[in-house]
């Protein structure tokens, strides 16, 4: 007997009808208000109820280099270049370590940046292996072989806002970093 009301119900294009009749509604959850700081975090690949679904036109989709466009549409392309611009900061050159070498020195700045000044046993990228594994965090280490940064603030996915010493072409620099193929360590617990 349902079974025969709910097709007449959809014969007569009763059928929202006939769902509130039978309690079979779900309300949606509220649509997720999002900042433009929240573009890479909490709207990507969401629908207005807060389900799973393919990334809207002109979505920012984080990668391991940045934010990529999905489906651009032209007129939206200069909102999504500023989106990017706010959700991944420039980078930011800055002084030379105190104390470090001019050369091979991501290890003495990662050293000045964690502790104040420039510990000799560490200049070596090799000797932070050393120290803890530890999850990703504010203040943590990522070391792979030759190389050192300090993870200084979360961006997404893998990406973080780094103090990188020796950074490519003898600067040090404060830019968005990924930490896929590093190793976290804790510094401070060692």
């Amino acid at each position: 007997m349902l079974r025969i009301w709910f097709a007449a119900a959809l014969a007569l294009g009763l059928m929202p009808a006939a769902l509130v009749a039978a309690g079979h509604v779900r309300h949606p959850a509220p649509a997720p208000i999002c900042s433009i700081f929240d573009l890479m975090r909490l709207c990507q690949g969401r629908s207005l109820w807060g389900q799973p679904s393919q990334p809207a036109r002109g979505a920012l989709i984080p990668t391991g280099r940045g934010v990529a466009v999905a489906n651009p549409d032209a007129h939206q392309r200069g909102l999504v270049r500023l989106a990017a611009a706010f959700a991944v900061p420039p980078a930011v050159r800055l002084a030379h370590p105190a104390g470090c070498p001019a050369r091979a020195f991501c290890g003495c700045g990662a050293a000045v940046r964690i502790f104040g000044w420039p510990v000799r046993e560490l200049w070596l990228a090799a000797r932070w292996l050393e120290f803890p594994r530890a999850a990703p965090g504010v203040g943590m280490v990522a070391v792979r072989r030759h190389h050192v940064f300090v993870l200084e603030q979360f961006l997404g996915g893998s990406t973080w806002l780094a103090y990188d010493a020796n950074s490519g072409g003898h600067t040090t620099q404060l830019h968005a970093r990924s930490i896929d193929g590093f190793v976290i360590v804790n510094p401070r617990a060692g």
